[in-house]
């Protein structure tokens, strides 16, 4: 498995991926490439500390977070939230999902999900969770990563981005609200129409 890390074409698809997560979550491209040489580097200096209890690339980018959080931790340099594009028609479709009463339209409830172990072993799934990651607006993105890959809290999420609890939620709401509407689209019913 740490072959892996010395095949060009995996580590070049293992770079960009690495480079598309550190530049939305630092919001600069010198240090996102900073970063991800760093994790790469550690990488390849301790692949023997590697055991093989988790997937390779889970490893290298649990590297890669922890490089993130040094950085976020002692640097000024994240973008607040009004420098990040404004996107009015996300809260329109936020709406759209709600009738006048604050319940779910009837076609866009929620549907039952498979049980979460035979979800995350099935290697599809985490591309399509990437691409729908991907659509999310940037400021949703961002939060959504702070707080759930990162993992910094919601407290420290508020200080570096210049929001407020309230704004946070709301933005985490909305964030996992779209990636759930994405992936039930783009995978739970896919996954019902191969049946």
């Amino acid at each position: 498995m740490s072959s892996l890390l010395h095949d060009a074409a995996f580590l070049q698809d293992l770079r960009q991926q690495m480079l598309k997560f550190a530049v939305l979550q630092l919001s600069s491209l010198s240090l996102a490439e900073d970063a991800v040489q760093e994790a790469l580097s550690s990488a390849l200096q301790h692949v023997e500390q590697f055991a093989g209890r988790s997937a390779l690339k889970t490893w290298v980018f649990a590297i890669l977070k922890n490089k993130i959080i040094d950085i976020l931790r002692h640097s000024k340099r994240i973008k607040s939230m009004s420098e990040l594009f404004a996107d009015d028609e996300t809260e329109l479709s936020i709406d759209a999902l709600f009738d006048q009463h604050g319940h779910w339209q009837h076609d866009q409830a929620p549907q039952a999900w498979q049980s979460p172990e035979t979800m995350m072993e099935q290697q599809d799934f985490w591309l399509v969770f990437d691409a729908c990651l991907n659509h999310l607006p940037a400021r949703y993105a961002q939060v959504f990563m702070l707080r759930e890959m990162i993992e910094l809290s919601s407290e420290e999420i508020c200080q570096k981005l210049e929001l407020s609890l309230s704004n946070f939620n709301v933005l985490m709401y909305r964030s996992r609200t779209r990636l759930r509407e994405c992936l039930e689209n783009k995978w739970l019913l896919q996954e019902d129409c191969s049946c």
